[in-house]
C-alpha cells in the first residue's frame, strides 16, 4: 500500500486530487481509485470532499502524521540498501498471446538483473489493462495500441507489429481470401477488444458481408476453430500461432496490422524496475521474440 499512502500525502499537501494527480502524474480517476483503495484497507473516510477540494478530516490528520514517520522510514531504508540489492515487486499486465513468448523472454532477462524482485502478471483484454495502468494498479502494460489519444498522463512506448490474415482450414479449396470471406461461416476476433475493432473497422471499409457464427477473443481459440473446420478467421499471425492444419491468406494491398506496444505512466521513474522491464520487453522483441519493429511512437 506504499503508492496509495504517497498519493494520499499527495493530496493532503495539495487540497485536490487534480492537484497531485499532475504532481504524480496521474488523472484524477487514478488518483481517486488509490484513495478509495487506502480508505477501504483503513476503515475509514480520511477526507471531507467537495466539488473542488479534499480538506482532512480529523482521521486523516491523524493518519496523516503516521504516514509521514513511516515513509520517512521507508525513505531511510532504501537509502541505506544503496543500489547494490533491489527487492520489492513489479505489477505487469499483458495480452494473452504476448505471454505467451515475448513476456516469457523478457522476464528471463529481467530476473537475471533483479533475482528479488517478485513479478505479478495481470491478464486481460486491452481495454481493462489500459484502465489498470489509469488507475495505478500495475506500473506498466503490453497490449494492442488503442483506437484512440492516450490521457497526457499516459505514455505508449511501439514494440512490434503483427500482420493480420485470414485463417482457413488446409483442408479448403484454393481460393482468394474474399472468396473464403464469403464461403465459409465466420469466427469474429472480440469486437470489444481493440484488435477485434480493427477487424470490425477492415470489414466495414472493405463493405464485406460475413455469416457470423462464432466471437471471440483468444487467438489460440480461434485458430482451434478454424482448424475444427467450423469456419475462417480474420487473426494475427504471432509468432506462436500454432499453423498446422491451417492455411494463412495474405491480405494483399488490403493488408493490415495490429500494434503492440508498451503504456505506462509518464511519472514512471527511468531508472526503476518498471522501466527496466521496458527495456527488457524491447530487447526481447530485437532477439526474435516478437515479429516485425513497430511504426513510430505515439498515441
Amino acid at each position: 500500500m506504499l503508492t496509495e499512502f504517497r498519493t494520499f500525502v499527495a493530496v493532503a499537501r495539495d487540497g485536490t486530487f487534480t492537484g497531485a494527480g499532475r504532481q504524480l502524474g496521474l488523472t484524477q480517476s487514478a488518483v481517486s481509485a488509490q484513495i478509495r483503495r487506502l480508505e477501504e484497507f483503513l476503515g475509514v473516510s480520511l477526507f471531507d470532499r467537495t466539488a473542488r477540494s479534499a480538506t482532512l478530516n480529523d482521521a486523516g490528520r491523524d493518519i496523516l502524521a503516521q504516514t509521514e514517520e513511516v515513509l520517512g522510514l521507508v525513505n531511510r531504508m532504501v537509502a541505506q540498501a544503496g543500489s547494490g540489492h533491489i527487492t520489492g515487486s513489479l505489477r505487469v499486465a499483458a495480452i494473452a498471446s504476448v505471454q505467451q513468448d515475448l513476456l516469457v523472454t523478457a522476464l528471463r532477462l529481467f530476473r537475471a538483473d533483479f533475482p528479488d524482485v517478485s513479478v505479478r502478471i495481470v491478464p486481460g483484454v486491452s481495454l481493462s489493462l489500459l484502465a489498470h495502468v489509469d488507475a495505478a494498479e500495475v506500473d506498466l502494460a503490453v497490449l494492442i495500441r488503442p483506437p484512440f489519444n492516450l490521457p497526457p498522463e499516459l505514455a505508449w512506448q511501439p514494440l512490434l507489429s503483427e500482420p493480420m490474415v485470414l485463417a482457413v482450414p488446409a483442408s479448403m479449396p484454393e481460393m482468394g481470401w474474399r472468396d473464403a470471406l464469403g464461403a465459409r461461416p465466420f469466427i469474429r476476433y472480440d469486437r470489444a477488444s481493440f484488435g477485434g475493432r480493427l477487424v470490425d473497422v477492415f470489414l466495414r471499409r472493405h463493405r464485406l458481408a460475413v455469416h457470423e457464427a462464432v466471437e471471440l477473443d483468444e487467438i489460440d481459440a480461434i485458430a482451434n476453430l478454424v482448424r475444427a473446420g467450423l469456419g475462417v478467421a480474420l487473426l494475427p499471425r504471432t509468432r506462436h500461432l500454432d499453423t498446422r492444419d491451417l492455411r494463412l491468406l495474405d491480405l494483399g494491398a488490403a493488408g493490415f496490422e495490429r500494434e503492440i506496444g508498451i503504456v505506462s505512466r509518464r511519472a514512471t521513474d527511468a531508472a526503476g524496475v518498471a522501466a527496466r522491464m521496458a527495456t527488457c520487453l524491447r530487447a526481447a522483441v530485437q532477439a526474435g521474440a516478437g515479429t516485425a519493429a513497430a511504426g513510430p511512437a505515439g498515441g
